[in-house]
């Protein structure tokens, strides 16, 4: 409700006002891109298609929860595919709180036991896919320092380019940049990351967005490692908001149990 009654304000001033992108802060840009309406909670299944620089192709299938609990965003993801991850789990809580920490937590069969990721560990690669653990949290807008460097057209559309900078020194990224949509979607449809050196490491591209029950919905998008040349393509199906997914859904109980 508080991301719903944000964004609802934001579109409100956006249409009444014909507010342009100069009356934008980057600031403000990127809490209405955190802000955007997600739903109470939301089911989807998940295609993870990971490319190396050779095109060979692995496909894990993953059924995944998200649940908004006021001041705390749950997800949890169950890999159904293929057999060397099936029942493998990872389970991840964001907090409202600005600078307060995601928890993390991942299931792995071969050892049933649920382990916790560390502040350490959570720079290292998901799976094997192209995002890290960090990637896969929410990251509150107030952590960086925003800078809109200009508005930028592409195949007809408009977007704000907003480069943010984090306040934390010990952060695995010098930068990020952000293309965010300027008609009202606040949906960010590319994102380039820069490692500790100030070098281009990662591309993030949405291909494909959908309204889906009023809500704007990423549907396909690619994470390119241009260091390593290697991708992870990721296609979301099978999407419902509103179920009424419950908190018990979110435990190590159920990371351990699976579906």
């Amino acid at each position: 409700m508080r991301k719903f009654l944000f964004a609802l304000v934001a579109l409100t001033l956006l249409f009444v006002n014909n507010t342009d992108a100069r009356e934008f802060t980057a600031q403000q840009i990127m809490e209405n891109v955190y802000n955007r309406p997600e739903g109470k909670d939301r089911t989807s299944d998940l295609e993870m298609i990971l490319v190396n620089k050779f095109g060979d192709q692995r496909i894990r299938i993953i059924r995944q929860f998200n649940a908004d609990f006021g001041k705390v965003e749950k997800r949890i993801m169950f890999f159904l595919a293929p057999a060397d991850v099936k029942q493998t789990c990872f389970m991840n809580w964001s907090y409202e709180e600005a600078g307060k920490d995601d928890d993390q937590w991942i299931y792995l069969p071969a050892l049933k036991k649920v382990k916790r990721i560390s502040s350490e560990s959570k720079g290292d690669y998901f799976m094997g896919s192209d995002f890290t653990y960090d990637d896969l949290g929410d990251r509150h807008p107030n952590e960086d320092t925003h800078a809109l460097l200009r508005t930028e057209t592409i195949d007809g559309k408009d977007y704000y380019v907003v480069e943010s900078v984090p306040k934390e020194e010990d952060s695995m990224y010098s930068k990020t940049i952000t293309w965010v949509a300027t008609d009202g979607s606040w949906i960010g449809l590319k994102k380039e990351f820069y490692d500790e050196d100030g070098e281009l490491l990662k591309i993030l591209s949405v291909d494909k967005v959908e309204q889906i029950q009023g809500y704007w919905t990423i549907l396909n998008s690619t994470m390119h490692n241009v260091q390593k040349d290697h991708k992870t393509i990721m296609n979301l199906s099978k999407i419902k908001y509103d179920t009424g997914i419950k908190g018990s859904m979110f435990t190590e109980r159920m990371m351990k149990r699976g579906l």
